[in-house]
């Protein structure tokens, strides 16, 4: 994958230095990869679920689907605002993402939320070092960002792992 040094980047009146912000967009498009690469996992568990949760588990896997996908453009756009180009395309994905491979194995719903689960978590865990990568580089507004994407993440986690709690 080309890094934010190796691609074009664009002028911008954000105050920080080229090096910084060429620093977090290479970690924005890396996280960008997860998201995606996560969004396409949810919706592997959407279509292919089955047994007695069904319906439920059905829907959950979409709406974490499309959560992902609102967070996979917050952090194309703030890519994009400090003045880089947002790497989204499937073939970057696939190279670059830090998610591991989904159970093409599963089929049980149980199966289904433990494989979205530990992927999720393996996303909201390196957007959460993400916030202090940007916050030690005085990117408040980036840190927000990722900020959101843990809370977001982190609240989708806990519904998955709320079916293997008892």
């Amino acid at each position: 994958m080309a890094t934010a040094t190796q691609q074009r980047t664009f002028s911008t009146g954000v105050s920080l230095s080229e090096k910084t912000r060429l620093e977090i967009i290479d970690r924005l498009n890396a996280r960008l990869a997860d998201a995606i690469d996560m969004k396409t996992q949810a919706k592997q568990a959407h279509w292919n679920v089955k047994g007695m949760h069904f319906f439920q588990l059905h829907e959950l896997f979409d709406s974490i689907a499309s959560h992902l996908d609102d967070q996979a453009d917050l952090l194309a756009e703030r890519a994009t605002a400090l003045g880089g180009t947002a790497l989204g395309t499937a073939r970057l994905v696939a190279a670059t993402s830090g998610i591991g491979e989904y159970d093409l194995n599963a089929v049980a719903g149980e199966q289904h939320v433990r494989a979205l689960a530990k992927g999720l978590a393996q996303l909201a865990n390196a957007a959460r070092s993400a916030i202090d990568f940007c916050s030690e580089r005085g990117d408040q507004g980036t840190a927000d960002v990722f900020t959101e994407i843990v809370r977001a993440a982190d609240k989708d986690l806990w519904f998955l792992e709320a079916h293997l709690q008892a």
